[in-house]
């Protein structure tokens, strides 16, 4: 299975804190059947000063001691960014990160705030597309104003928005709310991939086994791999 949002970079967000607890992670991961991670540390000016650039120095580090702990997985690393107007100068410094990239376009892992949509939302999601990049939507089913009303998801839908649930919330470990609209984006095929978002260990593990069960059995095995396999292989261009 390929996991294509995950907080595993120590020290650089609210994810892994230090090597020994991002180690203990990608050990879990591997176990769990996860050949490849696209690391996406929060984005977010103002809280989390990360970018392209600087995240490249920890992401070497941490290259290093996958290593020399001789733990066998395939990492990139990327950005999950918040949806803010200072993107637009992280465009024009080439600071912006991509996880990969579909039908020609960069896929930038786009996050909304939790508690909503902000007006405008959908203007800076055309100025992105104008400029081919194409947002992935992190994890709607968790969005406050989505989990009220699902049809608030609809312009990013008609936009040709890509989004990515949790796969937390497909087995129901995120609350019955999110549960629900995780399976209404599946029912309604508006679900592009299924990752983990890793946080830690022992609320937010890096699995994805579970979620790939469940969609096996309530929908189909082809749509299991489609969404853990066959999507993020595209995107990263393993295909």
């Amino acid at each position: 299975m390929i996991d294509l949002h995950c907080h595993l970079l120590p020290g650089v967000d609210d994810g892994a804190v230090n090597d020994d607890q991002s180690i203990e992670l990608f050990k879990l991961a591997i176990a769990d059947g996860i050949t490849h991670m696209v690391l996406t540390p929060h984005v977010h000016p103002g809280r989390y000063e990360n970018n392209s650039s600087n995240l490249q120095a920890p992401f070497c580090r941490l290259k290093a001691l996958l290593a020399e702990h001789k733990l066998e997985i395939n990492i990139s690393v990327a950005g999950e960014v918040r949806l803010c107007s200072e993107v637009l100068n992280m465009y024009a410094t080439n600071e912006l990160p991509y996880i990969g990239k579909l039908c020609g376009k960069n896929v930038m892992l786009l996050e909304f705030p939790h508690e909503g949509i902000p007006p405008g939302s959908d203007k800076l999601v055309d100025w992105l597309l104008q400029r081919d990049i194409l947002p992935m939507i992190a994890h709607p089913e968790r969005n406050k104003t989505i989990m009220r009303d699902i049809n608030k998801a609809a312009p990013y839908i008609e936009r040709g928005c890509l989004f990515q649930l949790t796969a937390m919330s497909v087995t129901g470990k995120f609350g019955e709310a999110a549960h629900k609209v995780a399976h209404q984006f599946l029912s309604n095929d508006w679900a592009t991939i299924i990752a983990s978002d890793a946080h830690n260990i022992k609320h937010r593990p890096p699995v994805l086994s579970e979620a790939y069960k469940c969609i096996e059995a309530e929908y189909s095995a082809d749509l299991a791999k489609e969404l853990f396999l066959d999507t993020p292989a595209k995107i990263i261009q393993l295909q």
